[in-house]
């Protein structure tokens, strides 16, 4: 059963919080791709939705998107690898995604400080210790 609500925001705020009790985010994945949609705030901008909870992810697997399943990504790999990477490439994070596919987009590096990550927005900073 879902958790997610008409409130965008409470949604998100879902999202962070479920995310650091569970230590998982959830992506909708087929083969080697994963699920994008189109933003639907800023033109041309790509999506990448995740979610809190599985069951919320597995609403998803209908439609275009019918041959991809729920699956799971640790906390620290997706704060360390995927959020840095998503930056990289300049797209946005949509997190606990309503039915409709539409909720809060944010920046990937946001996310991360939210999540309780800190991140560097430039490598001086960066020493191998």
């Amino acid at each position: 059963m879902t958790q997610l609500t008409t409130d965008p925001q409470a949604n998100h705020e879902l999202f962070v919080r479920r995310v650091q009790e569970t230590g998982l985010v959830w992506g909708l994945k087929a083969d080697d791709d994963w699920a994008v949609c189109e933003s639907n705030e800023y033109e041309d901008q790509v999506v990448f939705p995740f979610w809190s909870d599985e069951a919320d992810a597995r609403v998803h697997c209908a439609d275009e998107w019918a041959d991809y399943v729920p699956a799971s990504i640790s906390l620290d790999e997706f704060a360390q690898d995927w959020l840095i990477g998503m930056d990289e490439d300049d797209v946005l994070v949509g997190p606990n995604w309503d039915a409709d596919l539409s909720g809060v987009e944010v920046e990937p590096l946001e996310l991360a400080e939210e999540l309780g990550f800190q991140v560097e927005e430039d490598d001086q900073d960066a020493e191998a210790g």
